[in-house]
């Protein structure tokens, strides 16, 4: 039996910028993350031309000042998105797409150098190297007077003196026995808190050269008829490498990523031309896998949940807490959220 100060279960923006925050005042903790990768639900993905390209979160804006701050702390760089030229509006699949002009913005969104992935990566290196393990499936918790057994799904138990979970509570409910089990009020809260961006279905694309920027267009695209719902530019921060990135319909998750390329290369190539139809990659993700979901979410509204008191709160005498951005009682299910709930904790540990 191992055994650490702290157990982090969850190896996303918010367990990574918890366990940095904790090493800064010298208490130790391991992360423990079920999927082989960091990141959560961000994820950046390489182009055959060494593009980042974005399947998870993108971007973030002044609104965010958590992130904002860790992304200066950490020494990262930010640029604006793109949306300079002619912008598409396709109502209707046999109708012509609207153009139009969107204004620079004073306040822009902003991308990561690098990729987003930029940013887990770089706390996981502030970190000691066995503070973090990959592939370790958290399967019970229970509550052992002064500690708490945290027990995997290989049957190892690591005792710690808290445990904080960063996963998103639907998950955490699905997938972690708890002993004594939590309060039948929280039970019945956590399978109905939304898991945000569950469900969705991102693609991405690289191109050798920006050509739509040099036909005037912005590389933005809102579709009510196509495939692709919304699209971007997607081109890197020293602008030598391109691409698009965006999100497609909701019935995209139906078809075989080889259909949907299909489909997305068509309504590309009837809106920029031919030289949309030659990508020198093209990547998508349906955000569904075992690692963010268990089950079909029952959801009636947007955010549903997020913030709910009962994720406020401390369990097993004070050492079980939840965190994670689902749990952040402002810009919950975004970047900040998941900044701000690792903060929160961080000072009430």
């Amino acid at each position: 039996m191992k055994s650490s100060d702290i157990i982090i279960v969850g190896g996303g923006l918010s367990g990574l910028t918890l366990a940095y925050l904790l090493a800064q005042k010298n208490i130790e903790s391991i992360v423990l993350e079920a999927s082989p990768r960091l990141g959560g639900r961000i994820q950046t993905v390489t182009g055959a031309l060494d593009t980042p390209l974005e399947l998870g979160a993108t971007w973030f804006s002044d609104m965010h000042p958590n992130l904002l701050s860790l992304v200066k702390e950490l020494g990262l760089t930010t640029y604006p998105q793109f949306s300079k030229g002619i912008s598409l509006f396709q109502t209707k699949s046999f109708e012509p797409p609207q153009k139009f002009f969107v204004p620079e913005a004073e306040a822009p969104s902003y991308r990561l150098a690098g990729g987003t992935q930029t940013l887990p990566d770089t706390l996981a290196k502030k970190l000691a190297a066995p503070s973090i393990r990959f592939n370790t499936r958290v399967t019970a918790i229970r509550d052992a007077e002064d500690s708490v057994l945290v027990e995997t799904a290989t049957g190892e138990e690591i005792r710690a003196g808290k445990v904080v979970l960063c996963l998103p509570p639907q998950l955490a409910a699905a997938n972690i026995t708890f002993s004594p089990a939590l309060p039948e009020p929280v039970l019945e809260i956590l399978p109905t808190v939304q898991t945000w961006m569950a469900g969705a279905v991102k693609f991405t694309l690289e191109y050798g050269e920006p050509f739509w920027r040099k036909e005037g267009y912005s590389g933005m695209l809102y579709s009510h008829a196509g495939l692709i719902a919304e699209m971007y530019d997607h081109t890197n921060y020293e602008e030598d490498k391109f691409g698009f990135t965006g999100f497609l319909s909701g019935g995209a998750a139906s078809y075989s990523q080889e259909v949907r390329k299909e489909f997305v290369l068509r309504q590309l190539g009837e809106l920029l031309g031919e030289k949309a139809l030659a990508p020198t990659a093209y990547f998508d993700k349906v955000w569904t896998d075992e690692f963010i979901l268990a089950g079909t979410q029952v959801i009636q509204r947007p955010h549903q949940n997020n913030g709910h008191p009962f994720l406020q709160q401390s369990y097993m005498n004070g050492k079980l807490f939840f965190a994670g951005t689902e749990t952040a009682t402002a810009f919950a299910g975004y970047m900040e959220g998941a900044v701000l709930s690792a903060k929160s904790i961080a000072e009430r540990l």
